[in-house]
């Protein structure tokens, strides 16, 4: 795995792309001299090694998608998935028309992981698409506990199948922490839905720790080490440890210290 290209090394490789691909179906389609077809081979495998740097460089997307979607990489479906919808942008990806291939590929790599979730789930295409609708109300505001009426009111479905997908998504959280976590030494096992846990508690951990509450809530129930969590968020390991050194600190030192403190031991 490569370090992620800017976007002058990526438009560096589109036209090395382009002319190995057509080197390669110029020497598929016609007979042409000894020399022509040694120009042409050349052309193929810059091409290719091309298109390996571009495919190496953006590897690191498939590990991020997972990781946001909640699971652990080490999902060796997930990881499956998203590499093929990774190869699969390769080949379909057109240099010509101007786009970033990592904004490209984020879409199949996005596409065949959700697809694997869903089969892993036992859920069909429309109850997907209702549990990911359903996901981005959630995270649209942390700190708010959404009723039933709420979520069917901006699903537009009824109360009843409201009830149901917020059924299917939390059996879908559950899924994502049934493995053990032998890199901590501990059981995993799914944190508090931040819609199910208390508004003051919420509430209280966004003003103290700001942009980094996500972070916190991560760490602070082991479903993502540091490490994973600074690679989600493209800082470094330190830096990410220094951000959240500073959240606990205002956490500890807060004047609801003692009363989260509770909270988090009852959990």
């Amino acid at each position: 795995m490569l370090e992620p290209l800017s976007i002058d090394e990526e438009r560096a490789l589109l036209p090395l792309i382009t002319r190995g691909r057509e080197a390669a179906r110029r020497l598929e389609q016609t007979d042409v001299d000894a020399a022509t077809q040694r120009a042409l081979r050349r052309e193929r495998e810059e091409g290719q090694r091309a298109e390996s740097t571009l495919l190496r460089a953006t590897c690191g997307l498939v590990r991020l998608r997972v990781l946001e979607r909640g699971y652990r990489f080490g999902n060796d479906e997930l990881e499956a998935a998203g590499v093929e919808g990774l190869v699969n942008a390769l080949h379909r990806f057109d240099p010509e028309k101007g786009n970033r291939f990592s904004t490209y590929a984020n879409y199949w790599i996005m596409k065949l992981v959700n697809q694997a979730i869903r089969q892993q789930a036992g859920l069909t295409e429309s109850e997907m698409q209702y549990v990911l609708q359903l996901q981005k109300l959630l995270r649209g505001d942390l700190a708010k506990r959404f009723s039933i009426k709420e979520i069917a009111a901006a699903l537009g479905v009824s109360l009843t199948k409201a009830r149901d997908i917020v059924q299917m998504n939390h059996d879908l959280v559950n899924r994502r922490f049934e493995s053990t976590d032998f890199e901590r030494g501990v059981e995993s096992s799914a944190p508090p839905d931040v819609n199910e846990a208390p508004q003051w508690v919420i509430g209280e951990l966004r003003r103290l720790c700001g942009d980094d509450f996500d972070a916190f809530w991560q760490y602070a129930f082991h479903t993502m080490s540091i490490e994973e969590i600074a690679k989600s968020r493209g800082i470094s390991r330190q830096a990410m440890s220094k951000r959240l050194e500073k959240s606990r600190t205002a956490v500890r030192e807060s004047a609801e210290a003692a009363r989260l403190q509770a909270w988090f031991d009852a959990q």
